[in-house]
C-alpha cells in the first residue's frame, strides 16, 4: 500500500494521525488551520471521507464526526482508510456564522482557485489534496437558522452508486437531490467521487436524534465495506422523489401539531396560525401524502413564509 501524502504530510498504512490541510492568514495576521484526521489500515480497502462544518453554524455534523473519530474501531480499521475533517470552515466556525468573512458561502466556491478568495483557496486545497485519495464520502449539514431537518441523506437517484451508498448509510429518509453549481458534491462527482449529503437538525442547536442517526449511518456504511466489525441497529429508509413546502396562509403565531419526520396524509391538520390579539386561527393542512422532512421553528410568521417541508415517495 502506498503512503498518503496530504500537503507534504505523510500518513503510512496502519497509522492514525492528525495533520493540517493548510494554514490560512486573516487580515490580523492570525493563522487559521484546518485539522484533518486520517486513519489507515494495513489492509487494502475503500477510502471514506467524512466532513462537516462547511458552514460554521452547523454544529450537529461537527459533533457526529467528533464522536466517530474518538471510537477505537475507527483508530484500528479492519481495512481501508478514513479521512475525517470535523470543521472544514474553521474561520466561520470561529464566528458561528454561515458565511465566510467576505460574505461568500464556502459551498458555492468549488472547485476553487489557489489564488482566489479565502473560500476559494479552501475549496482548492480540498479538491487538490483530499478528493484524489478518496472513493466516496459523506458531507454533514443541518437546516438553516430556525429550520430543523429530519435526519436525511441527499443524493442523485439517477446514479446507482449514489443510491447504493445511501442505502448502506440508511438514514430514515433518502431524498433525490440534484447537483447545484459551485458545490463540493457536484465538483467531487465530476471526479467520479460520489459524496452523500446528510442533513439533520438545525443550526447552532444540538439535535441528539439527528446526531445519533448520523453516527449510526456512518457505522453502517463502514460495516458494509468490512472496514469495521460492530453491531449497529438496522434502519428502515424511505426514498423521497418529490417535495414541496407548505406556506403560511396568514400571518401570526405558528403552532406545529406534528413531529418532524412523521408521515402525514393529505388534508391532515399540521398546525395552526393564531392572531396574537385574539382567538382567530387559521389551519395549516397537508397538501399531500408524505413525510415531514423539515420544519420552520420560527414562532412568528408572515403570510407566504415556508413552514413545513413535505417529501413524497415516487
Amino acid at each position: 500500500m502506498e503512503d498518503f501524502i496530504i500537503n507534504s504530510q505523510t500518513i503510512k498504512p496502519g497509522e492514525f494521525k492528525q495533520i493540517v490541510l493548510n494554514s490560512y492568514e486573516l487580515h490580523t495576521k492570525t493563522k487559521i488551520e484546518i485539522p484533518v484526521f486520517v486513519s489507515r489500515s494495513k489492509k487494502k480497502g475503500p477510502t471514506l471521507l467524512l466532513c462537516a462544518g462547511m458552514h460554521g453554524e452547523e454544529t450537529n455534523g461537527i459533533e457526529i464526526i467528533r464522536k466517530i473519530i474518538t471510537r477505537d474501531e475507527i483508530k484500528n480499521l479492519n481495512c481501508g482508510n478514513i479521512i475525517a475533517i470535523p470543521v472544514i470552515n474553521s474561520v466561520s466556525f470561529l464566528f458561528g456564522s454561515r458565511e465566510l468573512p467576505d460574505g461568500r458561502d464556502l459551498n458555492r466556491c468549488f472547485p476553487g482557485n489557489k489564488n482566489g478568495s479565502f473560500g476559494s483557496r479552501i475549496a482548492y486545497d480540498i479538491m487538490k489534496y483530499i478528493i484524489p485519495l478518496i472513493d466516496f464520502g459523506v458531507d454533514f449539514h443541518t437546516g438553516g437558522a430556525k429550520i430543523s431537518n429530519s435526519p436525511q441523506i441527499r443524493c442523485v437517484f439517477e446514479f446507482p452508486e449514489n443510491i447504493a451508498l445511501a442505502e448502506s448509510f440508511s438514514a430514515p429518509l433518502i431524498i433525490d437531490s440534484k447537483y447545484r453549481e459551485g458545490t463540493f458534491r457536484k465538483e467531487a462527482a465530476k471526479k467520479n467521487k460520489p459524496i452523500l449529503v446528510y442533513e439533520g437538525g438545525e443550526s447552532m442547536r444540538f439535535d441528539y436524534t439527528a446526531i445519533n442517526e448520523g453516527v449510526n449511518g456512518c457505522l453502517r456504511l463502514m460495516k458494509s465495506y468490512q472496514m469495521i466489525d460492530i453491531d449497529v441497529p438496522n434502519n428502515h429508509a424511505v426514498k423521497i422523489t418529490k417535495d414541496n413546502w407548505i406556506r403560511a396562509n396568514s400571518s401570526g403565531l405558528f403552532h406545529m401539531n406534528k413531529l418532524n419526520g412523521s408521515y402525514v396524509s393529505k388534508n391532515d391538520l399540521l398546525g395552526v396560525i393564531c392572531n396574537p390579539f385574539g382567538v382567530i386561527e387559521h389551519k395549516v393542512l397537508s397538501t399531500a401524502d408524505g413525510y415531514i422532512v423539515g420544519i420552520n421553528n420560527q414562532p412568528v410568521v408572515n403570510q407566504g413564509d415556508a413552514l413545513i417541508h413535505i417529501g413524497m415517495e415516487g
